[in-house]
């Protein structure tokens, strides 16, 4: 008798899959481990695979999450670019594109340093201005990010 499978609570990354982000009907699989250590997924009906940190801030980066947290502390304290780099060790080009990647997905990004890392929004709001002040280095998508969750931003 086959063992049961465990809950999978990823769902379908690709945009072609009539099951994209939806939990109803999913039928994903785990497949392996890719090399830097994340869970492969596998969907039965569009036939793709994926990483559990597609859509994120986290996805294809080499940086740990404890390194990027570390980064946003530095962030919020106002540190400047060239600061955190002597502190953590990396580029300040890896930090910067770390800073477009998360203004990008800056929704996500806020509601997870205010109820898992307990930051107050006054708190997120200073990371927020502190990234806001490289505008000029800022994609439109990471722009229009910033503005979402900037004070100030009423929905259309």
């Amino acid at each position: 008798m086959a063992r049961p499978r465990g809950e999978i609570n990823v769902v379908c990354q690709n945009p072609r899959c009539r099951y994209y982000r939806s939990e109803s009907g999913k039928d994903i699989i785990k497949s392996g481990k890719y090399r830097n250590g994340h869970q492969r997924y596998y969907c039965k009906h569009c036939r793709t695979y994926f990483m559990e940190t597609k859509g994120t801030p986290l996805y294809r980066k080499r940086l740990t999450e404890d390194e990027i947290i570390q980064i946003c502390r530095l962030l919020v304290e106002k540190n400047g670019i060239r600061s955190i780099e002597r502190i953590t060790g990396h580029h300040r080009d890896t930090i910067g594109n770390l800073l477009e990647d998360l203004a990008e997905h800056a929704e996500q990004v806020n509601d997870y340093l205010i109820q898992e890392l307990g930051l107050t929004p006054f708190e997120c709001d200073e990371l927020w201005s502190t990234i806001k002040k490289n505008r000029r280095k800022l994609s439109t998508t990471a722009q229009l990010g910033l503005k979402k969750v900037m004070s100030g931003y009423t929905h259309a």
